[in-house]
């Protein structure tokens, strides 16, 4: 009779603590990234009355006889199961749709989370704001004039430099698409201005020297009454001063006598064929391009502000002015019998500029936007995941300790080796449900009150027992 009592005590205790689980999700139903626990309950070890006999020529076999001793809570598992998004519309506030988990550090800690609310502290550094843990990625470099993201590298505190300064860049390659006409007539020997005006194309397009100064960069095409799918090119580049800026071309390594001119040589079909100069310069085959360099006016060179002098000598800017590929339409200059085109379609110089804003993609790469049209990668944010999800301990503040159970961190960026997306400008729920929760405490509070009437109904046989004697 001992048995019932003591297995009733064990079904209210654990009943007790089922509840005390199921209250908690219910208190964090609003906890941004909160993964819900559940309880599961395995009975308790059986006494053996009799032990299982088997068949026998004149008898079957037995079955073993036992009662149960109770129950007890076999494990409290955390369900990491995906929560709705909300959208907030904050830009550092971050979700991860799929598997994986923010990186935070604590002093030389890492910590794991699904709560993306986000900030940026005074020294500009991505945080958890709540408790200043910083958001763990990896920060672009700089090489060679090209941005990178190492992810293979180990993560560090992302720093979103708000207000910070793009230096000027001097352009090094300038990208020409125009299309020539090629039915322009060819200009005479002598030509009036309308004969010249009708038998050139302009084309022009801003470059910057490294000071961050704008120039203008002019080319003007001309074609040659000897060969029908050639044009001879100038090259001027103009600036606010006075004094005239001084160019010189280079095709092939070769300079151009007159410093300013090249001839560019078209095939039948359109396509470029070849560029050169009358020195014996040539290219004909992949990438045609035309190497330029010009003086940069002192007044852009910074002066000693007390002896009034330029601090360096004077700057010569080099690029390349890249036409296109031999035989190639896309992206090339062509000749077609079509209206002339002005189209240069990039170049890769600027000015200073400032970080106005910046945006978060999918992959979790933070782009700033600088006040000189320049979008650059400033970082990457980096996302973890586990063999084992349900191994980790909750640390509070809604983060995750790694244990020997659920597996080394593997670190990399979002959407890569089952990694789920990032999403910026939402926020992960709780995935919590009150109706199932609310569920779960009804047949909770049953069970508990099923284990007290265990006890009460035992006590009242033991009342019996102790009335026989009377």
């Amino acid at each position: 009779m001992m048995r019932s009592l003591y297995a009733g005590v064990s079904g209210l205790q654990n009943h007790q603590t089922r509840m005390d689980v199921i209250g908690n999700n219910i208190s964090n139903v609003n906890t941004t990234g909160y993964k819900k626990d559940r309880v599961n309950f395995h009975d308790l070890i059986s006494q053996r009355l009799q032990g299982a006999s088997q068949p026998e020529v004149a008898r079957g076999g037995a079955n073993p006889q036992q009662v149960g001793l109770g129950m007890q809570v076999s494990a409290i598992d955390t369900l990491h199961l995906q929560g709705s998004l909300e959208t907030t519309g904050k830009k550092d506030d971050l979700a991860i749709e799929g598997d994986g988990f923010f990186v935070l550090r604590d002093g030389d800690e890492h910590l794991y989370t699904r709560a993306g609310a986000f900030g940026i502290d005074a020294e500009g550094m991505l945080v958890n704001p709540a408790n200043g843990m910083r958001v763990q990625g990896w920060q672009a470099e700089t090489e060679n004039g090209q941005t990178f993201i190492d992810t293979a590298a180990s993560v560090e505190d992302l720093h979103i430099p708000v207000g910070g300064k793009d230096p000027a860049r001097g352009t090094s390659e300038v990208f020409f698409a125009s299309n020539l006409n090629k039915n322009t007539p060819v200009v005479p020997d002598d030509p009036t201005q309308e004969e010249l005006r009708e038998g050139t194309w302009r084309v022009s397009q801003d470059i910057f020297d490294e000071f961050g100064n704008t120039h203008e960069l002019h080319l003007t095409f001309q074609r040659l009454e000897d060969e029908p799918n050639a044009w001879e090119v100038a090259v001027n580049i103009l600036t606010d001063e006075e004094d005239p800026t001084l160019q010189q071309v280079s095709v092939g390594g070769v300079e151009s006598a007159d410093g300013e001119t090249f001839i560019v040589q078209f095939a039948n079909d359109g396509t470029l064929q070849e560029v050169r100069n009358p020195e014996g310069g040539a290219v004909d085959e992949g990438d045609l391009s035309v190497n330029v360099s010009f003086e940069v006016p002192e007044a852009s060179i910074p002066t000693d502000p007390e002896t009034g002098l330029p601090e360096a000598e004077q700057e010569r800017q080099e690029f390349s002015l890249n036409l296109g590929e031999v035989g190639s339409f896309q992206d090339s200059m062509t000749q077609f019998s079509s209206q002339s085109t002005v189209r240069a379609f990039r170049q890769d110089g600027h000015g200073m500029g400032y970080l106005e804003d910046f945006q978060i993609d999918q992959r979790g790469v933070i782009t700033g936007i600088y006040s000189n049209g320049v979008n650059r990668e400033l970082g990457q944010v980096a996302t973890a995941n586990f063999t084992n999800p349900a191994g980790l301990e909750k640390d509070g503040d809604t983060n995750f300790r790694q244990t020997i159970n659920s597996g080394e961190a593997a670190v990399g960026p979002a959407l890569s080796e089952g990694r789920g997306e990032i999403i910026s400008g939402a926020l992960e729920m709780s995935n919590v449900d009150l109706s199932e929760s609310f569920t779960d405490m009804i047949v909770t509070q049953r069970g508990f009150q099923a284990n007290s009437r265990t006890i009460q109904t035992t006590d009242e046989m033991l009342q019996e027992v102790m009335a026989l004697k009377r």
